[in-house]
């Protein structure tokens, strides 16, 4: 098996972000992955002495930026009123992933249509075409989280996109807590596109549209909509991720980049994460 790496997302600590490096250190990661998109570490308050202290303080804790997450929220890019301020801010984004030594940004783009003649689409496909291009030409890809869409809808659209600065940043929890995907044939289906994976577990509960998930994510207001009735996510190896076979086919396409830790819920972020790291080097 291929020797992949480990990583962590840094704002799961729920600590500033220096002290969430430490704790990154501790728990024996080789990276972090951070957001950009709001808060202490918002794309838009970093100035060149910024940028020189965080890559500072990364490089004496022998850390790496795994990927930055540019995730804007809403309904990713399917709109053109929000792509109209989302687009060139992604690019923004790219610029700094290249300043914080990074080759890889992670997003949702939102719901890919199987209708490739709806506008929705159409924007989608506009938009990733040219924050794709954009990107490509920094040595970047924009790495599109897997989960409101299969693997196969996926790899059609970004074949579709034609872009090489277009990628996936593949997260089996979501796969199987939203779309019921098997991850480890997501694996083979997208092994042309993969440059970044979450490692998170968790299980479907109760099978709806994604849409419907992704709209609550974007909009809230339907009251009665509990994502606990739906899906759960759980500490690595208690959900239904086949982390066996899904590393072993990470392994097979040549894979071995990093895999890094998102826990969204826990009562102890730090026991979570020190344990998800020890699961994973005992797979690995």
């Amino acid at each position: 098996m291929k020797k992949f790496k480990i990583g962590v997302m840094v704002d799961s600590f729920k600590l500033p972000f220096f002290e969430g490096l430490d704790k990154a250190k501790e728990v024996g990661a080789e990276g972090i992955q951070l957001y950009v998109v709001d808060g202490e570490m918002k794309y838009d308050t970093f100035d060149d002495a910024k940028v020189a202290k965080v890559n500072e303080e990364l490089s004496k804790r022998g850390l790496a930026v795994s990927a930055v997450c540019g995730d804007f929220g809403g309904h990713g890019f399917e709109r053109t009123d929000e792509n109209a301020w989302k687009v060139p801010a992604s690019k923004v984004v790219a610029e700094l992933a290249v300043k914080l030594n990074s080759k890889v940004v992670t997003t949702h783009i939102g719901v890919v249509p199987t209708d490739k003649s709806c506008e929705a689409y159409k924007n989608m496909k506009a938009a990733c075409k040219e924050m794709g291009d954009y990107a490509a030409k920094l040595g970047v890809t924009f790495a599109i989280e897997t989960g409101p869409e299969k693997a196969e809808t996926l790899a059609g659209f970004i074949a579709d996109v034609g872009s090489k600065g277009i990628g996936v940043n593949l997260d089996p929890a979501n796969l199987i807590m939203v779309t019921d995907d098997d991850p480890v044939k997501a694996v083979y289906t997208l092994k042309d596109y993969i440059v970044h994976t979450h490692a998170k577990d968790g299980r479907l509960l109760q099978k709806t549209e994604p849409r419907i998930i992704y709209n609550f994510f974007a909009e809230g207001g339907i009251e009665d909509l509990r994502m606990s009735d739906y899906f759960i996510e759980l500490p690595l190896g208690k959900g239904d991720v086949d982390f066996n076979n899904y590393l072993k086919a990470l392994s097979d396409i040549g894979f071995n980049g990093f895999l890094t830790i998102e826990r969204e819920c826990g009562a102890d972020p730090y026991v979570d994460i020190k344990l998800a790291v020890d699961f994973l080097k005992n797979k690995i």
